[in-house]
């Protein structure tokens, strides 16, 4: 596993009609998230053109960190079990910075 800070860019699309709860679900994620240890950021971002598509752009330590995250029990608990069933859609891209 590489020992370089990582990202990760989350795009959901929200189902209508659920935007408040996956809004109240991920404020604790988020604190939780933000947490970690190993956690560098936990930003949140929503479109002006469409405010169900919300993009979180996270940023790791190394991909040890990252794993910790995806297994964490918040994560499972709360993005995995409780928002993934109100998502429409969801894309994740993990990158490493290369400039």
């Amino acid at each position: 596993m590489s020992e370089q800070a990582i990202y990760v860019y989350a795009k959901w699309q929200v189902k209508e009609g659920k935007l408040d709860e996956v809004l109240q679900i991920l404020k604790e994620a988020s604190k939780k998230s933000s947490e970690e240890e190993g956690n560098l950021f936990y930003k949140i971002h929503q479109s002006k053109a469409n405010q169900n598509i919300l993009i979180l752009f996270e940023g790791y330590e190394n991909e040890s960190a990252l794993e910790f995250h995806k297994n964490s029990e918040h994560y499972q608990n709360l993005v995995v079990k409780q928002i993934v069933p109100l998502l429409e859609n969801r894309e994740v891209i993990v990158m490493d910075q290369i400039f």
